[in-house]
């Protein structure tokens, strides 16, 4: 039976055998929260729900910086998917980290009352072995925030 998680105008469901963090961070704006979900892998998604006046590219871009910083020789590609009929862009990332080649996800999604960005990252086996898990969580918090 899956969990499910409904604070901060967040909603999804998840694995009831990961680990759902939703402290908020001290440094962000009362109007910006983020929820992260844990495999016992270490593989994680996050949410963050950002102002309607954010603008969604740029939120993803900010992300693709940080990722470049953070990580030597990351590989950045556009991406856009699609869910329950709306579009979601971002970029996919690959790097090594700890010697492990990793995969990364990072998706904006613009609704009326707020922008969402969502962000998942795994070791590329436990990344196949969960891919499935990320998407239906994703379908999950657009279903709820329609």
């Amino acid at each position: 039976m899956p969990a499910h998680f409904n604070q901060y105008g967040i909603a999804f469901q998840y694995p009831e055998n990961w680990t759902l963090d939703d402290e908020e961070m001290e440094d962000l704006p009362e109007e910006r929260h983020v929820v992260t979900v844990y495999s016992p892998g270490g593989a994680f998604w996050s949410v963050t729900v950002h102002p309607r006046s954010a603008d969604p590219r740029k939120l993803a871009k900010a992300a693709a910086k940080a990722m470049k910083e953070e990580y030597e020789g990351v590989e950045v590609e556009d991406a856009c998917d699609s869910c329950l009929g709306n579009e979601l862009t971002g970029y996919d990332f690959n790097f090594i980290y700890l010697d492990l080649t990793n995969t990364a996800q990072i998706r904006s999604l613009e609704r009326p009352h707020a922008v969402y960005t969502i962000f998942c990252q795994a070791e590329d086996r436990e990344f196949e072995a969960v891919r499935k898990v990320f998407e239906a969580m994703t379908v999950s918090l657009v279903r709820e925030i329609e």
